[in-house]
């Protein structure tokens, strides 16, 4: 075969398996374009492309330039002092080789800079204004949030292309000396007479050749010697991240030795880079070596002074000497969280609640919740689970108006879980075209438990069904948090909707979500999927659709990964359109806010709520609200990723209802809080004022006490409003200290308020509430008995429930079976207030027990329940019937070994006889004597 098909078949050969070994990016570019295009988003999904172009391609033609510039010098010189003769068809091909390395480096390159600097580039391009100043450099944030980040790359990678360079040189030249021996026209002359000297004149020439060589790697060593010295000039800004002080941030070592070390270190590296060059040009090693001993010198003495100057001047009078720092800190630390602006309240807690002040605070009362969302989800799935591959992963709290009225609900979607199929269920028809979607919503109001203890529905069923005028117009759900497959719509196959009895109800999607299986895209798909049923299935027609990334947390990672997002999504009944919708918050964060205290292990030291995910259950259209505009981050994202994100004033009413402070971001405010609501430096120095979260007793372990959703009315306030709430302790104490309060209505949404106890009186914290709890000579006894007859008793979260000036602790309890298939139920409600507490069947009772008999609407009574009516004679023989009622009923249940239902009897008949002494004995007459 002759030379040119031999290289012909080659390329071809080399482009087939090109082709072959990129099929499959090339299948994953084309897919995921059209899902972008899908949801709108095509801006967004070039924005990257483009932008990695724009930087690869001027960045393989620089390197590719700059490597074949510096291989063709060395060559040259090489020849020169070689006097290599040059065969013309040798050296074309050599020229070759050459090109293909230099282009492969470029390539890795361009590559490397174009993924690693495209977003960090647009960043500094687009970088928006923090409006705050390091207190060091007096720098500007963004500088250290979007341009230093860059920079150091930028270094980072010049030194990498140097390091390939001196790579490239040393090669090159083995490669010649091997293969281009040097040769002159006197060595040809006295290889025949004298083969020494024509051995010294090779010697002679080889070490010719060797100095050029390492002139140019000491060309190099000089660029990488100035490279060295504009990194120490980056590093004395990286000191504001330092964490060897009192303090997250430059301390007095950092910025009285380590900044002027680095400083004199830069200066160094130049000369040094200088010296270098001039000691290997004149071949004088002690001048070559010097700078970069001194370097080293420098740096450990710098380093002993640092130890040294912490050590003996510092530490013994740290307060001090740290003091400005600390306040650098804390002033940091509040803004990069968002605490900076936490509006501070004095909370007197006079203690002074009356009847009147609980009727008159019915909003808030009705509110209080006596359910938790543990025990809720078990209920929801074993009562409303309907079918076992239904599934609600778990329980969220939101508001909303239902019959005019302002209330706190329990809501969780019924999703399909395509894992909980039968066996034999688990075909690829069911999983890709018959089980789609999961089907409604299950809701229950927080404050109301029917007679078993179960909490009472306000939607249930499938198809859903309310007594309410909460509606849900289209409850399919397509796009949740556990569907994790791809499906096909618009099939010859109808798909199943939800059970109806024995038979099932079919539909066939009416959405718009999916990608048209037409033409090439069935084989594109198949590919994508590596599903060859899918290519071959006659149930899939030139209607159908494909929908991927159905996962609500997968979908919105893969439109905006810079982003962070809870873990956790919330589904929202749009009243508007009785559509379902998801809500998930996302985050901008960065690790590079100057003296900022991080958070966890990742360095993260700033964090804003920036941005809420809708997404349609139904649809799976995604959008993204901003909601935070001073935030520079997502205002930087906006400028990059131009159809991205939306005002918050575009988001519809009835979605905008429902968006909450998010609990995630809460929680990392008020963990920071604890320590950072200190402003004073000496005090924050010796840990005076230092908080703790609260704990409690929950269910039955001790655990920090979680933030919580409650509606109520603040202090000052005329409407009870949904809040999110957690208590402080003082550090390794009971008492409570403070509320930390974040508000979600309306235009108050995102505002902190951090409500102070007196600290001249004790304030009961949740433990010592628990700590009653256990102690009361009524209630522990119970509690015990309870626990002892084959029950578990359950204690739900203790909410703190400010009333008027006052404070009011509610905790549910519940009873658990020692069965595999038994549900928790709600059985008691404890209220403390004052020095009383009281544990009672409902929290009507409970209040009535503690302010006296509450007027209770007639249909919200369950058995037992005390209620101010007019006395009458007929009104004494019910309770008489009721007590004699009662205590055969206990007889009977002490005769069979029930414990538990004993107790339960003998605390209505204790009620029941309680109502019958305040009828028999006026109120008046106990007064008189």
């Amino acid at each position: 075969m002759k030379k040119g098909k031999r290289f012909g078949l080659g390329i071809a050969i080399f482009i087939i398996i090109v082709f072959i070994s990129s099929f499959t990016e090339v299948v994953d570019f084309i897919t995921d374009y059209q899902w972008f295009n899908e949801l709108g988003y095509t801006k967004t999904f070039f924005t990257k492309l483009e932008n990695q172009f724009l930087i690869g391609i001027p960045t393989f033609f620089a390197v590719f330039i700059i490597i074949m510039i510096y291989i063709l010098s060395v060559k040259k010189n090489y020849y020169k002092l070689g006097n290599i003769i040059v065969d013309k068809k040798e050296e074309k091909k050599f020229n070759m080789f050459l090109s293909l390395i230099s282009a492969a480096i470029s390539i890795f390159m361009a590559s490397v800079v174009s993924n690693r600097l495209w977003l960090e580039i647009l960043q500094f391009k687009n970088a928006t204004e923090f409006n705050v100043n390091d207190p060091i450099f007096n720098k500007e944030i963004s500088f250290y949030v979007f341009k230093l980040p860059l920079l150091g790359e930028i270094i980072s990678l010049l030194n990498l292309l140097l390091f390939m360079l001196i790579v490239i040189t040393v090669v090159l030249y083995l490669v010649m000396l091997t293969v281009k021996r040097p040769a002159t026209e006197e060595s040809n002359v006295f290889e025949e007479q004298n083969f020494v000297n024509v051995k010294n004149l090779y010697k002679d020439i080889t070490k010719r050749i060797l100095n050029v060589a390492l002139i140019q790697i000491s060309v190099i060593g000089l660029i990488m010697f100035l490279l060295l010295g504009a990194n120490y000039i980056l590093k004395s800004y990286y000191l504001l991240y330092s964490p060897r002080g009192v303090v997250y941030g430059a301390g007095y070592t950092d910025i009285k030795i380590t900044l002027w070390v680095y400083r004199i270190m830069a200066v160094l590296a130049v000369i040094s880079a200088f010296g270098f060059i001039y000691g290997a040009l004149k071949k004088r090693l002690k001048i070559a070596l010097a700078g970069p001993i001194l370097l080293i010198v420098v740096s450990l003495v710098g380093n002993l002074a640092s130890i040294a100057i912490q050590k003996y001047i510092v530490e013994p009078d740290e307060i001090s000497k740290e003091e400005q720092y600390l306040k650098y800190g804390i002033e940091l630390t509040q803004k990069a969280y968002g605490i900076d602006n936490v509006e501070e309240r004095i909370f007197p807690v006079s203690q002074n609640l009356t009847k009147e002040d609980i009727l008159d605070n019915e909003e808030t009362i009705k509110n209080i919740r006596i359910n938790d969302y543990l025990p809720v989800n078990q209920v929801y799935n074993q009562l409303q689970g309907i079918r076992p591959y239904y599934r609600f992963t778990d329980v969220d709290i939101d508001r909303y108006y239902i019959e005019g009225k302002y209330t706190q609900v329990f809501l969780s979607a019924r999703e399909l879980d395509q894992e909980r199929l039968s066996g034999q269920a688990q075909t690829w028809i069911n999983k890709r075209l018959k089980y789609t979607h999961g089907y409604g919503v299950t809701a229950s109001q927080v404050n109301e438990t029917t007679p078993e203890g179960q909490p009472k529905l306000l939607i249930k069923n499938i198809p859903p069904v309310t007594e309410t005028d909460l509606r849900i117009e289209r409850p399919e759900i397509y796009f949740g948090e556990i569907t994790n497959e791809y499906i096909i719509v618009n099939t010859d196959e109808k798909e199943f909707d939800y059970p109806m009895g024995d038979d099932n109800q079919e539909t066939i999607y009416e959405g718009n979500a999916g990608i048209e299986l037409k033409g090439l895209n069935k084989l594109l798909y198949a590919i994508k999927q590596s599903d060859f049923k899918l290519l071959i299935s006659r149930n899939i027609n030139s209607d159908s659709r494909i929908i991927m990334y159905r996962n609500i947390n997968e979908r919105v990672r893969k439109l905006a990964p810079f982003l962070h997002y809870d873990e956790d999504a919330y589904i929202v009944i749009n009243q508007e359109d009785g559509k379902l919708y998801w809500i998930l918050d996302a985050y901008s964060t960065t690790d590079r806010y100057p003296y900022s205290q991080p958070i966890n292990d990742s360095g993260t030291n700033y964090v804003r709520n920036s941005v809420k995910v809708v997404i349609d259950a139904y649809n799976g259209d995604v959008k993204f609200y901003v909601v935070d505009e001073n935030d520079p981050i997502v205002m930087t994202y906006g400028k990059i990723f131009k159809d991205l994100f939306t005002s918050i004033d575009k988001m519809p009413k009835g979605i905008k209802e429902h968006i909450r402070y998010s609990q995630d971001m809460f929680d990392i405010q008020a963990e920071i809080y604890r320590t950072y609501h200190i402003d004073n430096p000496r005090v924050l120095y010796n840990r005076e004022d230092i908080w703790d979260i609260a704990k409690e007793k929950y269910m039955t372990e001790i655990l920090e006490v979680e933030s919580n959703y409650l509606m109520f009315k603040l202090p000052g306030e005329e409407k009870a409003e949904f809040l999110i709430t957690v208590p402080y302790t003082p550090a390794n104490r009971s008492n409570m200290i403070s509320l930390l309060v974040g508000r979600n209505d309306g235009d108050n949404f995102g505002q902190l308020i951090i409500y102070k106890f007196p600290k001249s009186e004790t304030i009961d914290g949740p433990m010592l509430i628990e700590s009653r709890i256990d102690q009361d000579s009524e209630i522990s006894p119970q509690l015990t008995l309870w626990s002892q007859k084959g029950s578990n008793v359950l204690r739900g979260n203790l909410l703190i429930i400010p009333i008027e000036d006052s404070l009011l602790y509610v905790e549910p309890v519940y009873l658990q079976a020692d069965n595999e298939n038994s549900l928790p139920e709600m059985k008691r409600v404890i209220v403390a207030y004052k020095n009383k507490i009281v544990m009672e069947e409902t929290l009507d009772l409970a209040l009535s027990k503690v302010f006296g008999q509450l007027t209770v609407e007639e249909d919200n009574k369950k058995p037992g329940a005390v209620v101010d009516i007019d006395i009458e004679d007929k009104d004494v023989e019910e309770l008489v019937k009721r007590a004699n009622e009662l205590f055969i009923n206990a007889k009977e249940a002490s005769q069979n070994g029930d414990w538990a239902k004993y107790g339960e009897y003998i605390k209505q008949l204790e009620e029941v006889l309680v109502r019958l002494e305040s009828v028999l004995v006026p109120e008046e007459v106990e007064e008189e004597q």
